[in-house]
């Protein structure tokens, strides 16, 4: 039987403002498993990032219950790792630095190392993603693509179970964003405990190449759990020429001009 890592039940948010509230999430059910890739799409407004930070513990939720790993959870935890669309990174610290000083403080909750083993981790996950050489550049000296290599190392480096990613190749340029697509999977396919990823995209057929299943949204709710079988390790080039691929993201495309035709013509939603 699979085992569900995170568990969320009847979850609502509600945003209230000078009088007035905006709901964001009406009863929303989903059950995660180790080891999942699960992408979250939907267009803008439909609550993807506000399940999202939830899931991180950044926000509470109006009712309802996030459970990880069989507990409720009441806020951030070293069990999750996050990667943001902008990087995150500290300006004043080189890549090695950013790195280590998160190892090393994610350590302090479990069972401490010190700064030179955290600089030593830092190092090994540079050189997974591909970044040797340029350990003692300051993130103002590297390119977009590489100050996400450097957050994914990051947070990899902290040996999260697991990982959640808002938009993170979202301002990247479309050859730069494939190359960290496949440079995410063949990192999570050497773990030997597999990282579960809840990976929140815009992005239709980045989801298809990446997802064990998609959770398509529409305002404020879950609207049609997807599950993609498409082999893997995945090479794009078969991925792409694949039916299963093709029919999906046709599917995905639909229900998406749906849903902004729906939400054109009906209330405005909340973020």
């Amino acid at each position: 039987m699979p085992k569900p890592v995170i568990e969320i039940k009847n979850l609502n948010m509600i945003y209230e403002s000078e009088g007035t509230h905006y709901e964001a999430l009406h009863d929303v059910n989903l059950t995660i498993n180790k080891g999942e890739f699960v992408c979250i799409v939907g267009s803008s407004g439909c609550g993807k990032s506000t399940l999202l930070s939830i899931l991180m513990g950044l926000n509470r939720a109006s009712s309802g219950t996030v459970i990880i790993n069989g507990a409720e959870s009441t806020g951030p935890g070293v069990e999750r790792a996050v990667v943001f669309q902008n990087y995150s990174l500290f300006p004043w610290m080189t890549a090695r630095e950013n790195i280590a000083f998160a190892v090393y403080q994610n350590s302090k909750k479990r069972q401490k190392i010190s700064k030179k083993e955290a600089l030593s981790i830092a190092q090994k996950f540079l050189e997974k993603v591909e970044l040797s050489g340029f350990e003692d550049k300051l993130p103002g000296a590297l390119s977009g693509g590489m100050q996400q290599r450097v957050a994914i190392a990051r947070a990899l480096a902290c040996s999260p179970e697991i990982l959640l990613m808002d938009e993170p190749f979202g301002a990247l340029d479309a050859k730069i964003r494939e190359n960290l697509q496949e440079l995410l999977l063949s990192l999570l396919k050497k773990d030997t405990e597999k990282n579960t990823v809840v990976f929140v995209t815009h992005d239709l057929s980045e989801a298809v190449f990446l997802a064990d299943r998609i959770i398509f949204m529409l305002p404020k709710r879950i609207h049609k759990i997807i599950d993609v079988h498409i082999p893997r390790p995945r090479i794009r080039a078969d991925v792409l020429n694949s039916e299963e691929y093709k029919e999906i993201n046709e599917t995905l495309k639909n229900l998406f001009y749906d849903g902004i035709h729906n939400t054109i013509n009906g209330e405005r939603e909340a973020i």
